[in-house]
């Protein structure tokens, strides 16, 4: 089963392009400006790029009309050939009402971004533009210990390569974070968990179609504005990709959004959802490994309830890392991707 919706797909990028470096939520490059820096070292030697700031990238308190004249400005100018988040935020959906469609939609070009960036990566999917949920000069390209190969390798993928690559399951992972008021503790890498593997249901057939979705949380508020989102029928077809935040909703929160979904007609729209590893550790709740483990399939019971009431027939898979653990994938945002339930594989193009 195909979608019908295929988001165009901006241009691919070559070496020595120009990148815009934005902050559409929450400028924590200009509270840890030294984390920041470490950021755009990468993109400069390990990707080949010119990273380039707005004046709100490091702006803290910047308003919503004034992050918007630089995501439009980003857009707007020719020498720009992709856009990427510093980091997320809490509040980027008050920020759409100011973009500038008629730009945007003239130039499409690849925004990276996951957590408050659904925002945008929604709002692009709706201009037909294509963009790609993940990365973070903050979070993964300043990653304690370095960049993962994970992350890079499909980071690489995206911005400069046509091809279809296999998601895997990790063999280990973090919740954990570090603590950017002290750069020492970037120096290695994090302590890891081992990967149980991913679970799959209903996986009797194979599912290919354009990725539509994100943070659950943030696509509970756009729905809630009723302004962001589509009819129903605008997603027919399409892979549900989800994935939730460092807040960490417990798995009654996730039904409720998920069956909240169910009673507008909208989860039953996707012949497949996938739904990435939750995050199950934060300093606001530091939970020991084997409570994790239990927030977790917790969290899968949950996904798995709402489909059971709203749309029996979906094949769901729990497990993969595109969500706020590390490493992440970087997958396309309305590019395709192919879930074969019999092989237990997913692939994405890029």
């Amino acid at each position: 089963m195909e979608s019908v919706i295929t988001p165009r797909r901006p241009a691919k990028l070559r070496a020595g392009d120009r990148v815009a470096v934005v902050s559409p939520s929450w400028a924590g490059a200009g509270v840890f400006p030294e984390v920041h820096e470490r950021g755009l070292r990468v993109l400069r030697e390990e990707l080949g790029l010119v990273p380039v700031e707005y004046p709100t990238t490091r702006q803290v308190g910047a308003t919503a009309r004034e992050r918007a004249r630089d995501l439009n400005a980003a857009f707007a100018d020719p020498t720009i050939k992709a856009l990427m988040a510093t980091i997320g935020g809490s509040d980027q959906i008050t920020v759409l009402p100011h973009l500038d469609a008629g730009v945007i939609a003239a130039n499409p070009k690849a925004f990276f971004g996951y957590s408050d960036n659904t925002n945008l990566l929604n709002y692009l999917w709706g201009l037909g533009i294509a963009g790609y949920h993940g990365g973070s000069t903050l979070v993964h390209l300043a990653r304690p210990g370095g960049v993962h190969p994970v992350f890079l390798d499909s980071l690489r993928a995206a911005l400069f390569e046509e091809v279809d690559l296999e998601l895997r399951a990790l063999e280990r992972f973090t919740d954990l974070q570090p603590r950017w008021e002290d750069p020492s503790t970037l120096a290695e890498p994090l302590a890891t968990t081992v990967e149980s593997g991913w679970t799959w249901h209903d996986a009797g057939r194979v599912v290919s179609g354009a990725t539509w979705g994100g943070n659950l949380e943030i696509l509970h508020w756009n729905l809630a504005a009723n302004r962001w989102i589509g009819p129903n029928e605008a997603y027919a077809g399409c892979v549900l990709i989800l994935e939730t935040s460092e807040e960490m909703p417990p798995a009654t929160e996730v039904f409720s959004m998920l069956r909240n979904m169910g009673e507008r007609g909208l989860l039953e729209q996707f012949p497949a959802v996938v739904v990435a590893k939750a995050k199950a550790w934060h300093t606001h709740a530091p939970l020991a490994e084997d409570e994790r483990g239990a927030f977790r399939a917790e969290q899968a019971e949950a996904v798995a309830s709402a489909l059971a009431l709203y749309n029996p027939d979906a094949l769901f898979v729990y497990g993969p890392d595109f969500g706020h653990t590390d490493p992440q994938w970087v997958i396309p945002y309305g590019g395709t991707m192919r879930v074969d339930g019999p092989a237990r594989r997913i692939t994405v193009s890029y």
